[in-house]
């Protein structure tokens, strides 16, 4: 899960990391209020789930509340990158003498959370650490045991910094570790961490990312920062054909079924799943020279209307010419209830099934009542004795020969 920047800022907060006083507006009302009891110049910021917002117009300084208020007016109606903000962020102008960028995040290669600190901040930590390696400092720490803070002062010392400086930067990278193990995050970053002229240490900014499946073992805490668990936190929208799969899978608990079509604009669609099949038969179908329309997921044994459901999604995606059904070795789902679920989506399309179902390859149960009713409509099958590379092959082939 995703958050906002004026949540990661409560999360930060909450942690006793120093921040700037700041308001979250809704409106522009609120932004002139705000800005009035900062006091002086102020920045407002968009809040949205989506990078880029200084390039996009999303970030203004303002020197007056009124200022404010029209910018906050501006940047609500402003879309960056299909989204539009929930509100702004308005914070004061700092008068910074130095930003730094501090995070603590999982490092899927160690297993295990990684310290991470630049005396270079408010820039792209990637950059930093490419061009200029000697001014990153790095630190991995337990997943078990205490998190101490000398383990923090390490990571800081690496990149240079000494004296009280090292002192207080380190504070906030061990209360980051912290707040990293406490609340599940993938992610605590701040950036830019900044040395203000009276020598205080402040974050200007947050990111903060959690395990999606530890939200319910912190609601009561994210409830209280304010934080909308209704909200969906995709970082895309969901197309039309996302969408209707996910509803058709939610409105009948029997089997699973789900859809994909971002980046896929093939004509061959998929009905495909089962314990990795799925990843292996769009690979095969691409490598074969095939080109897929989405990608899919169908398993456990789903009944009837879930199989049509999913076939009738896929086979109305726009450029569709045949659908191929197949899946690796499976034990519980039945291959006659598959059978007749893609069979009676092409005979409510008004499409003929033989002409339609490029290949069906699904060993498992009920295999001969399955083969019985594909073999009556003219779909061709195969079993287990079909690799599912060959059966890719067998359907590529059919949509290029119907192509030519």
């Amino acid at each position: 899960m995703r958050f906002y920047e004026f949540e990661s800022r409560r999360i930060v907060e909450r942690a006793g990391i120093p921040v700037t006083k700041y308001g979250f507006c809704k409106t522009a009302d609120e932004a002139r209020r705000s800005a009035t009891e900062i006091g002086g110049p102020t920045v407002i910021k968009s809040q949205v789930l989506t990078g880029g917002r200084m390039k996009a117009g999303g970030v203004k300084f303002a020197d007056t509340p009124d200022q404010a208020a029209e910018y906050a007016d501006e940047i609500l109606q402003l879309e960056i990158a299909g989204h539009l903000p929930v509100g702004v962020l308005v914070d004061p102008k700092a008068e910074v003498e130095q930003e730094y960028y501090a995070a603590v995040l999982w490092d899927g290669r160690a297993k295990r959370p990684m310290l991470l600190f630049s005396d270079m901040g408010g820039i792209d930590i990637e950059a930093v650490a490419e061009e200029h390696p000697d001014h990153v400092g790095r630190a991995h720490i337990s997943n078990l045991h205490p998190i101490f803070d000398f383990e923090a002062k390490q990571a800081v010392a690496r990149c240079g910094m000494t004296g009280s400086e090292l002192g207080r930067a380190s504070r906030i990278l061990a209360a980051l570790a912290h707040l990293q193990r406490d609340y599940d995050m993938t992610l605590a970053e701040i950036n830019p961490v900044a040395r203000l002229t009276d020598g205080s240490f402040v974050a200007l900014d947050a990111h903060m990312e959690m395990e999606d499946e530890a939200v319910g073992r912190h609601r009561k805490f994210l409830e209280s920062i304010g934080v909308d668990l209704a909200e969906p936190r995709e970082m895309y929208q969901p197309s039309e054909f996302e969408r209707n799969v996910k509803a058709i899978d939610a409105a009948d608990h029997r089997g699973v079924i789900q859809g994909k079509d971002h980046g896929f604009h093939g004509n061959l669609g998929l009905v495909i799943g089962a314990g990795g099949g799925s990843l292996t038969l769009t690979d095969a179908v691409r490598s074969q020279g095939g080109k897929p329309a989405n990608y899919a997921e169908i398993g456990g044994n789903p009944s009837v209307a879930k199989s049509c459901g999913l076939a009738k999604q896929v086979l109305q995606k726009e450029g569709v010419d045949k659908i191929a059904v197949m899946m690796s070795i499976v034990s519980n789902t039945r291959v006659d209830i598959v059978a007749r679920g893609v069979i009676k989506a092409c005979l409510e399309l008004g499409k003929d099934p033989g002409e339609t179902i490029a290949i069906f390859r699904i060993p498992g149960a009920w295999e001969d009542e399955g083969y019985k009713i594909l073999d009556h409509y003219g779909v061709e099958y195969c079993d287990r004795s079909v690799s599912m590379w060959e059966a890719a092959g067998r359907a590529v082939a059919k949509v290029q020969g119907g192509a030519a």
